[in-house]
Parts: C-alpha cells; structure tokens; sequence
C-alpha cells in the first residue's frame, strides 16, 4: 500500500501493539492512537507530534460488531482521513476473505472426518451420529444406496447435480453420492453420465448400512476398471460373482496376470477377448485390428503368462487374475 500512498501505515492487533510498519523499528511497540481507537471503537486522531505517538488517523478494524485491529496512517489528518479509509477497507476484506476460507478448510475437514466415521461404520447408529448426519441431509434411519463416481466434472451444470443428493469427494477424481430415494436413483445416474463420456459409475445395493453400499459399490467399480466393458455403469448385484471371485484366494503362486501390466495393448485384447465372448471377428471389429493381429496378440499373451486366451479354462484363470488386480 505504501508504494502507493506517500504517507507511514501502521497495522495493530487487538492489544494495540504494532505488527506492520514502514518504519520496522516500530514494529512491536504499543500505538497509544491505537489503544484509544480500541477502547472508543471509533476513529482517533492524532493533531500534534508526541513521544508515544506520531499525528494522524487511528481506525478500527472491525470484523463481525468486534474490533480486532486498527490501521493507522502518519500526517496531517485531514490529508491521511481518506487513505486510512481505504486501507481500512482493504484490510477488512483481507481478513474476512481469509477468515472465509479458514471456515471452508474446516467445514471440509469436518465433512471428510465424518464421510471417514460414517464408512467404517458398524452396528446401529447413535443418536449423536444421526444427529451429525441429518445436518447433510442423510436420515441413518432410510435404507442409502451409494453412488461411487469416477471421472465426473462438477463444473457448470454438472455441478447442480451434487445439490441434489448428499455428495462427498473423496479423491481428486471420485465422489460419493449418498440416495435415500430409490426411485431418483436411475434418473440421477443419467443425470451424471449426459454428456460425460469418461465417467464411470457403480453403485451398490440399497442398504440399511452406509458402510456396506460403499463397500459393495467400491468392490464394484473394481470390476469395471479390471474389465473395461464398453457400459460407464455397473451394479454390484450385477457383479457380485465377480467381486467375490476377486477377492477369492485361490492359489498361492504368483498371479500370471501381472506380467501383462507394462503391455497395453495386450491387457486391452484380454479385456476386449473377454468381452466379446472368445469371438476373434468381434474383437478384432472392436479393436480395429486385423484378424492375424489379433491371434499374434493372443499368443503373445500366452507365451508371456503361459495361459492361453483360446483355451475356456485357462481364460478364466487369467480372467481371475485380471480382476484380482483391481480388488
């Protein structure tokens, strides 16, 4: 502010001592304008030069009826009175825009702290905790299906959407969407996927518990991110063989399935092989390829994990393989 306005700013706390100040060795000394500017709540100047205080104007900082500060500008007051108003202003919307964001940063830290709470969840609900989630809009006492997003942009119009339900963003690229009313759920999910060609989206059972809609929709997800079908969406009732088969251990030797992660294109014909029920025209078709390309491919496949995609059994070993990558 300096730069611009040829005159000493001083900045004090609510005690009247000076944290800011052209001149640095004033910084830590009590302003006695300031300390009357305080106890008054309003303007003080300051007509003559003393030896606790320089002449010039003293103006609170009041933030919410409560005064935390003062500015204060050196010089004749009736030269200073209009800057010390700016510089007033300018400090008070500083603060406020900070004191704004400050609350945003724990709103959000106090909505994730309960997102974690509510998902680690078993058992019944407390009443604290139905208390904490009604102020979400969430009734712990309505079966909840939970909506877990991949790829969506709230931005624009997309991000009315997240009004319409209890909505939480977990990470950088995912959010949950919590919905108590099964008959919104199908609108909804059309909702989010119009005009959003890489989203994905799975959702889980309508359940009693949060928790378990989570886990069933999260298990889910996994399946569709292991096998890439050309739907964005899964259901976990849909997908339930799958997610347990996932999480099945049945072997002790290493998954053969892994050794196919550095090849893209070969992980893609796997998926693409799987979901076009073992038909080489069809996949070939999808993958744009030729068919002589596509069985180079397959052998490749089996020369790298020693199954081969041809073979019924030994695709679903590698099946199994793919999904448990994604558990």
């Amino acid at each position: 502010m300096m730069m611009d306005i040829p005159y000493n700013i001083n900045i004090m706390n609510g005690k009247g001592v000076i944290i800011g100040s052209g001149k640095k060795e004033r910084v830590g000394t009590i302003h006695q304008g300031a300390v009357k500017a305080l106890s008054t709540g309003k303007m003080v100047e300051v007509w003559e030069d003393g030896h606790y205080e320089k002449k010039g104007t003293n103006e609170p900082i009041v933030i919410g009826d409560a005064p935390v500060g003062v500015i204060g500008i050196s010089g004749n007051p009736d030269e200073v009175r209009p800057f010390c108003n700016i510089v007033r202003t300018t400090v008070s919307l500083l603060i406020e825009q900070r004191n704004t964001l400050e609350d945003l940063a724990n709103e959000a830290s106090r909505k994730k702290a309960f997102l974690e709470l509510l998902l680690a969840h078993e058992g019944a609900y407390s009443q604290k905790l139905r208390k904490e989630a009604a102020a979400y809009h969430i009734d712990l006492l309505l079966k909840t299906t939970v909506l877990y997003i991949k790829n969506f942009t709230p931005a624009e119009q997309n991000a009315k959407i997240l009004l319409l339900q209890p909505s939480f963003r977990i990470q950088e690229d995912i959010w949950l969407m919590l919905v108590q009313n099964q008959q919104d759920c199908n609108l909804l999910i059309r909702q989010i996927l119009h005009n959003q060609p890489q989203v994905l989206l799975a959702s889980g059972k309508q359940e009693a518990s949060i928790a378990e809609s989570y886990r069933q929709a999260k298990s889910a997800m996994g399946i569709l991110l292991a096998l890439k079908p050309s739907a964005q969406t899964i259901h976990f009732g849909e997908a339930e063989f799958l997610v347990k088969l996932s999480h099945a251990e049945l072997t002790d030797t290493l998954n053969t399935t892994i050794k196919l992660e550095d090849t893209a294109d070969l992980l893609e014909t796997l998926r693409s092989f799987i979901n076009h029920n073992c038909s080489v025209s069809h996949t070939s078709e999808a993958l744009n390829i030729h068919r002589n390309t596509l069985q180079y491919r397959l052998k490749r496949i089996e020369s790298l994990t020693g199954k081969d995609p041809r073979n019924l059994l030994q695709l679903f070993e590698l099946t199994y393989g793919l999904l448990a990558l994604y558990k």
